[in-house]
């Protein structure tokens, strides 16, 4: 489905018809924080009431911004919380890992300490956030960044749920989530960040 927005400010929204989107290859990249009784819990479950809201405009707005976040930064480089930040810096992007245990990621042998919440980061109203937790925790991390004045966000697949998406619709200049972009899964840093990032830089 083509998901065409009539400003960067106005939003298609669409249903997410009932499937299994969530591969098991994905749950196995989760951060390590989230356990398997959260997944059965939280996650990955059908949602045929799912509104997704995104296009290739909001993913402009979302690197326009001059710095970045990753909330939900992993050092196990196998999970997605590692992978995204690796996108990150490996296109030298001004990008801040999070994480609630504070670890240090190593990215092509330069170390990224790693802050443990999102008050932390300096200028918070220039930082778009990437985020890769569970609803729940994205729930409260979306709460802080409104307080804290963040712009936009990202939410890989997996990481929202209507509540969830409502809040982020709601509360924040642009919102990359849900059905679209290139891959399977719907929006994702790894697949529709390299064209949404040229397009920012036009």
């Amino acid at each position: 489905m083509s998901l065409i927005s009539q400003s960067p400010f106005v939003f298609l929204k669409h249903i997410l018809k009932p499937s299994t989107r969530y591969s098991a290859h994905f749950q196995e990249q989760l951060p390590h924080f989230i356990t398997p009784s959260y997944q059965q819990h939280h996650f990955f479950t059908s949602t045929p009431n799912l509104k997704m809201s995104a296009s290739d405009a909001t993913a402009k707005i979302f690197f326009s911004s001059p710095k970045f976040a990753v909330v939900g930064a992993s050092t196990n480089t196998e999970k997605f919380g590692y992978k995204v930040f690796k996108w990150y810096a490996d296109r030298d992007l001004p990008a801040t890992p999070i994480n609630p245990q504070g670890a240090t990621l190593t990215v092509n042998g330069q170390p990224y300490p790693a802050i443990k919440s999102l008050s932390e980061i300096e200028n918070p109203k220039e930082t778009s956030v990437s985020i890769i937790t569970g609803p729940a925790i994205t729930l409260t991390t979306l709460q802080e960044a409104k307080e804290l004045g963040v712009p936009a966000v990202w939410l890989q697949p997996g990481t929202f749920n209507d509540e969830v998406l409502a809040y982020a619709n709601e509360n924040f200049q642009a919102v990359v989530a849900g059905e679209g972009g290139w891959g399977g899964e719907g929006w994702c840093v790894l697949v529709d960040g390299e064209r949404s990032l040229a397009a920012a830089r036009l």
